[in-house]
């Protein structure tokens, strides 16, 4: 879209929604918490003409907002700013906030001379689709996001808890896996999800119960432009959490809330079309296991799943989730149509053929697990690599678990990994690396409540 017909767009939408009073512009940090700027209605124009300025230690940011300054972003390079611009398409309401008076556009961030900032996790996903284009092949990608409804209320330990059912008023303490009846508990807050991204035209798919209580699941469409459905995800994160606060409960994304009980994940779905517009997985035959490039797919996953880890889970809680017995992938390992395996082909129509990807928490950055599950895509066509025999049954009897359930290990797998490195792109790497080395150093410097209880008094 050109400036002169994006400004023409939002000219319109001015006109459309004459109630709206300001815009948050947005922008995803490497944790995929979104920052910016929040400008008065008659500054719109102004943002889609020349851009807004932010520093690029945005990208240096830990989860608390911390500069970190082994990215090289910070005050070494004088904490100078860069040009961040719309992205088409995502100029829209936001109806949870301020009765609708409010509305959000997505930005990403430039270099001085216009090109792709490279510790943007968006640019980094679309320099990793640039070589698909080069191929001739369109990624196709859907994604599953789990999360869990709290109580804005801690327990009598300042812990989280689930929420009271609008319903019944009553704590949910079982797991329900889709349960319909929960789903009308709550169907106030599912239906204003959906009436919200109707608003801003997220493609959402199926809403479900998932396996603990206050969790549930929500569904994205697939989609041919995986920019798009990056923002969609990250959109719609924002979306859940604005309106189950409306709601009187808080959303988390959070891997693992609660130690006994199953985490959160974020499937992900992804097939490739070639030029003709035809399924490059789905196998003329209908063979189940589809094409020598799908396995060649599976095999690059496979191979670069232990060092994308740093990616997959990216904070110390996220290593909770890793536990036997509670529905995430522990060994890297894929099968037709088994939940019990990292890499799943589901059934379903041929023409449909596809991986989910079933290893990632929900508090990762979509981009970046987007860009890192395609950047292994390609290392296994690339490389015309073989998978291994698939898993037919349990897989977590077959296999030991050799996925780390270490933060520090899964960052100097990620540091040693020279094909990440090169497709994601060094800089970002570096970056990357940096921020997630700080922040757990930093954890490193709390004792927890556990350690006080086990350990004060007893060694």
């Amino acid at each position: 879209m050109t400036s002169a017909s994006a400004q023409a767009d939002a000219r319109s939408f001015l006109e459309y929604h004459p109630d709206i009073e300001s815009f948050d512009l947005l922008i995803s940090d490497l944790n995929g918490v979104l920052r910016g700027k929040r400008i008065p209605r008659d500054n719109l124009i102004k943002a889609y003409r020349n851009g807004i300025n932010l520093p690029a230690s945005l990208f240096a940011l830990d989860i608390n907002g911390n500069t970190i300054e082994e990215t090289g972003l910070g005050l070494s390079s004088g904490d100078s700013d860069r040009v961040c611009r719309p992205i088409a398409g995502s100029l829209h309401p936001t109806p949870w906030l301020r009765e609708g008076r409010q509305a959000q556009l997505l930005m990403t961030m430039e270099e001085i001379d216009g090109s792709p900032f490279f510790a943007d996790p968006r640019q980094v996903l679309r320099h990793v689709l640039e070589r698909f284009t080069a191929r001739g092949l369109t990624p196709v990608v859907a994604m599953e996001l789990e999360f869990y409804l709290v109580d804005r209320r801690r327990d009598d330990l300042g812990l989280a808890q689930p929420p009271r059912s609008p319903g019944t008023g009553e704590r949910a303490t079982q797991s329900q896996l889709y349960s319909i009846n929960e789903l009308d508990e709550y169907a106030d807050f599912l239906e204003e999800i959906q009436q919200a991204a109707a608003e801003q035209a997220l493609p959402l798919d199926t809403a479900l119960k998932e396996c603990a209580p206050g969790q549930f699941e929500i569904n994205l469409i697939h989609c041919n432009d995986a920019l798009r459905a990056g923002d969609s995800a990250v959109l719609l994160k924002r979306l859940i959490k604005g309106v189950a606060l409306n709601h009187g409960f808080e959303a988390t994304f959070m891997a693992k809330p609660y130690g006994d009980e199953a985490g959160s994940g974020a499937h992900v779905h992804i097939s490739l079309l070639d030029e003709t517009g035809n399924n490059v997985f789905a196998s003329t035959d209908e063979d189940p296991l589809g094409t020598p490039a799908l396995r060649q797919a599976i095999a690059g996953m496979l191979e670069l799943m232990p060092a994308s880890m740093a990616i997959f889970a990216p904070n110390l809680n996220s290593y909770r989730r890793f536990q036997a017995g509670l529905y995430v992938p522990m060994a890297p390992s894929w099968g037709y149509d088994n939940r019990s395996v990292a890499v799943r082909i589901p059934s379903g129509p041929n023409a449909a053929r596809r991986i989910e990807h079933r290893v990632a928490g929900a508090d990762a950055n979509p981009y970046l697990l987007l860009a890192t599950l395609l950047a292994s895509v390609l290392h296994g066509l690339s490389n015309e690599l073989m998978a291994p025999p698939p898993i037919e049954g349990n897989a977590y009897e077959q296999l030991e678990p050799t996925l780390t359930n270490s933060w520090q290990r899964a960052l100097d797998l990620f540091a040693e990994n020279d094909v990440l490195a090169e497709i994601l792109g060094r800089g970002f790497h570096h970056v990357f690396l940096a921020n997630r080395l700080a922040e757990r150093a930093e954890t490193m410097r709390t004792v927890s409540t556990l350690e006080y209880d086990w350990y004060l008094r007893h060694v």
